[in-house]
């Protein structure tokens, strides 16, 4: 078992079991302190080379998962090992995509469906899941 998050690390949500996600944008520096156990890209193309362990979630930007059943599949990993682990998830700006994996790991963690947008949106960043297909998305995500 890792070390965790720090609560107050940026871009770090904790999810209503208590277990702590960071995300982030890849196009902004890696910030200051511990690195990931275990970080998921969700990119379009081959995501950077990186020294900690990753998993590419083929995932165009302001799109959707370009397969549904593996990136439940990673999602549903990276909730598991959040319980132990410092994980991430990282798109290039760290809000759409970014944000539509965190709010379905909300989902994972208990929070209703219909709601977990506006839990992402309230504890992450209120921008979080910028289009329509990403908030349908969610709202269709079962735990």
């Amino acid at each position: 078992m890792t070390d965790l998050w720090s609560p107050d690390a940026p871009g770090v949500l904790r999810l209503p079991s208590g277990c702590l996600v960071r995300g982030r944008g890849l196009r902004r520096p890696l910030p200051d302190g511990p690195v990931p156990a275990y970080a998921v890209h969700l990119l379009g193309k081959q995501p950077p080379e990186v020294p900690w362990e990753t998993a590419w979630l083929r995932w165009p930007d302001f799109r959707l998962p370009a397969d549904p059943a593996e990136a439940r599949a990673v999602l549903l990993r990276v909730w598991e090992r959040a319980a132990g682990e410092r994980v991430e998830v990282a798109c290039g700006g760290g809000r759409g995509r970014t944000g539509t994996a965190l709010a379905c790991l909300a989902v994972l963690d208990g929070v209703p469906p219909a709601r977990a947008v506006e839990f992402v949106r309230r504890h992450y960043d209120r921008h979080a899941v910028e289009t329509p297909w990403q908030k349908r998305y969610v709202r269709r995500f079962t735990p």
